[in-house]
């Protein structure tokens, strides 16, 4: 007779293959419910913990303390404070945090994460491009959490737009400005799809033109092809997809000897270190990915441990910072309302 492994023990309670796991080498840390179930499974299947296991001694589960962190660009500086922010809550919560960068591909993102679940106690998957159905599939048992994509059937942590755009369509509007653009990223973004519907919803609200353009990969050179198509849309202020972008454009407009902000004013979305060192320093709206990856590690620690009840969304919110990539609309354009 085959004898019962950790993993029927974890079936039998209902628990992750780590929560049954921690309940051997560290039942402190689980609650006591959860702990009951694991060992009651473990005295029905009769399995005996490994020599050193059942006291709590020092034999430990190096799967149990590692959580992955799969990102889609860890050079952009907005996810790598996110990653900085999860190592130091993992350091606190003795866990190891370790990093997966997709390069934005959904292929290898999937990969990543059937590849990472075999290896970590928990994943957090940070604006992924996969739909989160998919995403909750690959990780199977293993507890996740999504960063900028929403589900009922995990634990979200969400940077919600709505207050910073709305600061910025009301910004906008008391300088004068009636038309505007939106340089979109990518179509496998929430944050995109979200940021987008806002902006449509608030500049309708507002009597404001809104001109949706083409998607541009979510980078400087991104937003430096997309700077013709600005201008050429006629509007005087242009709301990015990121502050990635919204360089790209300050650069791409500069060549097409456009004056930030006399012909043009721009504003970017999540406030890098960057917008404000560049020239003209860059109006953007803040989002909280350091307060993200914090609080992403947290509700993974609880996750793993077998305590959070049920899944929730923890929703943060955005702040408009305004610098000198802003300013009153065009004389021109607004001798033109004037007269339309």
């Amino acid at each position: 007779m085959v004898a019962p492994t950790l993993t029927d023990v974890a079936k039998r309670a209902g628990v992750a293959l780590s929560t049954a796991s921690r309940a051997f080498n560290e039942p402190d840390r689980l609650g006591p419910e959860t702990l009951r179930k694991v060992v009651e499974a473990a005295r029905e299947l009769g399995y005996e913990a490994p020599q050193g296991r059942a006291s709590g001694g020092a034999v430990r589960d190096s799967q149990q303390d590692t959580v992955a962190v799969i990102v889609p660009d860890v050079a952009n500086p907005v996810f790598g404070s996110f990653v900085k922010s999860a190592q130091r809550e993992g350091w606190h919560r003795r866990l190891a945090v370790v990093v997966a960068d997709t390069d934005f591909a959904p292929d290898r993102e999937r990969e990543l994460i059937g590849h990472l679940r075999q290896r970590a106690a928990g994943l957090i998957v940070c604006s992924p491009r996969l739909a989160a159905d998919e995403v909750i599939g690959l990780c199977g048992d293993t507890p996740v959490v999504l960063v900028n994509r929403e589900t009922d059937q995990a634990d979200c942590v969400l940077a919600d737009a709505h207050d910073g755009l709305r600061q910025t369509v009301e910004y906008l509007t008391a300088l004068g400005h009636r038309k505007l653009a939106y340089v979109q990223g990518s179509s496998h973004s929430w944050s995109n799809a979200h940021r987008v519907a806002l902006a449509r919803e608030l500049t309708a609200k507002a009597g404001l033109e809104l001109d949706v353009l083409g998607r541009q990969s979510e980078t400087v050179a991104g937003g430096t092809a997309a700077a013709a198509s600005v201008l050429a849309s006629g509007a005087t202020a242009v709301l990015a997809h990121n502050d990635l972008v919204a360089l790209g454009i300050l650069a791409g407009a500069r060549t097409l000897g456009v004056r930030i902000p006399e012909d043009l004013s721009v504003v970017g979305f999540d406030d890098i270190p960057f917008a404000e060192a560049s020239h003209p320093a860059l109006t953007s709206v803040s989002v909280p990915m350091a307060q993200a990856g914090a609080s992403a590690v947290e509700r993974i620690s609880t996750a793993v441990s077998g305590e959070r009840p049920r899944p929730d969304t923890l929703r943060l919110a955005t702040q408009l910072h305004v610098r000198a990539s802003t300013g009153p609309v065009p004389a021109a354009s607004r001798a033109f309302a004037a007269h339309s």
